[in-house]
């Protein structure tokens, strides 16, 4: 049964980490075979199911004195359709996996929640085409094709889902109506290029606006993904309402663009310690950020950092 659908506690103060870049760590650091950069895979085996604990248990350590709550993504970016038809898996296949990979943070919860700490399980639902091209479906088309795994997450444990990596506005709508209709909250995150905007040259204010024009409001609040702070900072400056709809940050380490990432036959993993200090500076001008976390090429080292540079002193000391 889930836990905090009906109570999320992290919109009610206070800062909740996130993990990091999950691929690019298994990959990288864990030596693990990820096909078409699918985590969600390694659920198949024990061995890969251990790597995946492993990975969680990092995060779960860096808490603050137990203080600090997480939301803990599910292993399922890549657990969508067309890319479970690429990696072989048959809808009731993926289906399970979607459900496997909730089980899994349902089970961490149960051993390693403590009070004051809570761990939100987020169903992590990724673009149907690549994460840093623009996408080509109209928001009907968005709605049904992700319907399904949301409507797997809401009758599994997941406390809430969130989209990751967007380009396409007319997806994110799709994504957001599927949600409401499976009466699951919902986070929509976009990704930016180097000069701040989506891929396809819309505004994130425009991404944003769209989208709460098209849906009632529905998602929770916004995020930014995939993309170095430096690429967007200037863009979330000012007092404008749509940047108050912006509650979480899961930035890359590097700033490299989205092409020399993809060409890159090596990991840049940046500087944590400068990376926690950006997030300081984003925090303070938008105190309405909730969930900080990282993305490709960052680690448990990384949200280290962010944590000790983001998390109040009472907070470390309490």
């Amino acid at each position: 049964m889930n836990k905090y659908r009906h109570d999320l506690p992290h919109l009610k103060g206070g800062i909740f980490l996130a993990d990091g870049g999950m691929e690019t760590t298994l990959i990288f650091h864990e030596g693990a075979e990820l096909p078409h950069f699918a985590a969600f895979v390694l659920l198949a085996d024990r061995d890969g199911r251990q790597k995946l604990k492993d990975y969680y248990a990092r995060y779960l350590a860096i808490s603050p004195g137990g203080r600090s709550g997480f939301v803990l993504d599910t292993a399922t970016w890549r657990a969508n359709a067309d890319w479970g038809n690429k990696l072989g898996y048959s809808a009731e296949a993926l289906k399970a996996a979607n459900e496997d990979a909730v089980e899994l943070l349902s089970a961490l919860r149960a051993e390693r929640e403590r009070p004051g700490a809570p761990i939100v399980i987020n169903g992590a639902i990724g673009p149907r085409g690549d994460g840093y091209k623009a996408g080509n479906m109209n928001a009907d088309e968005a709605e049904a094709y992700h319907a399904t795994q949301i409507e797997t997450f809401a009758g599994a444990d997941a406390d809430m889902v969130t989209a990751l990596t967007l380009t396409s506005i007319d997806e994110a709508i799709g994504i957001a109506r599927a949600a409401r209709r499976a009466k699951m909250p919902c986070v929509i995150s976009f990704t930016v290029e180097t000069d701040g905007n989506l891929v396809t040259g819309r505004t994130l204010k425009e991404a944003i606006e769209a989208v709460d024009a098209a849906t009632g409001s529905y998602p929770l609040y916004y995020m930014i993904n995939c993309a170095h702070p430096s690429h967007f900072d200037t863009v979330v400056s000012g007092n404008e309402a749509w940047l108050k709809r912006l509650g979480g940050i899961r930035a890359n380490a590097s700033k490299m663009s989205h092409q020399e990432l993809d060409e890159s036959e090596t990991l840049d993993a940046g500087d944590p310690a400068d990376l926690g200090w950006r997030y300081r500076q984003l925090t303070r001008r938008m105190p309405q950020l909730r969930v900080l976390g990282g993305c490709c090429g960052t680690d448990h080292r990384h949200v280290a950092a962010i944590c000790e540079a983001c998390v109040p002193e009472e907070k470390l000391s309490a």
